[in-house]
């Protein structure tokens, strides 16, 4: 038998997991998607403006809309399931009513939660058709938090992970490429009194995985993402090239500007933190700070700064 060898990445449609807390703005994101097309299992899309199929009455209807998407590659560029959750519960009625059970634990000994993994992944395997097809997916799926117990009574910690049943999240995490968790990146910072405040909101997406929450990427992504399409924009093969692609930051001021993306300051904070250290006080703008000070003072200085302006930003409150 002759083997087949391939060398090299293999350029696919994307399979992207997205979850996180309720209103964070996770259609949202998807909706920026190249030509997305929702299949709103929620109902939970009316705000956006989206092209949408409307909410399945079943789990064989769900499965038929896949199939028939996967059949017409021109119908969108990427099929967004919203959300998991709300899927899965299509698949345990489907599943109850098949066996005849009033609920799913009614099956006794788990036996009804494998007849659900078992079904989910039929789900899955639709998904790969439009996958072939050329169509990226991103599931998209609310989250939850569950208590973590360590072994031999060493304590117990909270953990985000989405909100699906034992059996169908591991399916699900395996299946995607990557999995990013939405949540609100804050601040703690000293008040006056020597006390801690929360501060800050920063929306974010987490691509590794954390002892609190689940994640996963294949693609050496940061470990923290802005929530925004434009984060992973990148990475769908289908997606139109940029109009005007930057090269990578390499001046100290390029250098500084990526660093205030991460943080929930503005050029204008930072510029008036400047000022109040009696530097450049008739420069209006970042672009008239020499780049000597910018390199050998802010940028070594960074996150004393950051520091000291979440500090004095907490006191103005």
């Amino acid at each position: 038998m002759k083997l087949n060898i391939i060398e090299g990445t293999i350029k696919r449609a994307l399979k992207v997991g997205l979850y996180g807390i309720e209103g964070i703005g996770k259609s949202t994101v998807a909706a920026h998607s190249y030509n997305p097309l929702f299949v709103d299992t929620e109902g939970g899309t009316a705000h956006l403006d989206v092209r949408r199929i409307e909410r399945p009455s079943s789990w064989d209807e769900l499965l038929a809309i896949v199939k028939e998407v996967a059949a017409s590659p021109g119908i969108c560029g990427t099929l967004v399931l919203d959300t998991a959750d709300w899927a899965e519960q299509l698949c345990v009625d489907h599943v109850c009513r098949k066996y005849g059970k009033e609920g799913i634990e009614d099956f006794g000994y788990g036996k009804g939660y494998t007849y659900l993994a078992e079904e989910f992944s039929h789900l899955l395997e639709v998904l790969d058709t439009v996958i072939a097809a050329g169509i990226s997916v991103i599931v998209i799926a609310h989250a939850k938090m569950r208590k973590q117990e360590l072994p031999d009574e060493m304590g117990a910690f909270d953990r985000w992970e989405m909100k699906l049943s034992k059996q169908v999240a591991p399916l699900l995490k395996e299946w995607v490429d990557m999995l990013l968790f939405c949540n609100y990146q804050t601040f703690v910072v000293k008040t006056d009194t020597n006390s801690s405040k929360a501060q800050g909101g920063k929306r974010i997406m987490y691509t590794s995985h954390h002892p609190c929450w689940d994640a996963k990427n294949r693609f050496g992504l940061p470990d923290v993402l802005d929530l925004s399409f434009d984060s992973i924009a990148h990475l769908f093969p289908n997606a139109p090239a940029p109009a005007n692609k930057t090269s990578p930051a390499t001046t100290p001021l390029d250098i500084l500007r990526e660093k205030l993306i991460n943080t929930p300051f503005s050029e204008a904070d930072l510029l008036d933190f400047i000022h109040s250290k009696d530097r450049y006080a008739a420069v209006d703008s970042l672009d008239g700070i020499p780049e000597k000070f910018i390199n050998d003072w802010v940028l070594k200085y960074w996150d004393k700064i950051v520091e000291n302006m979440a500090a004095s930003n907490g006191r103005n409150k």
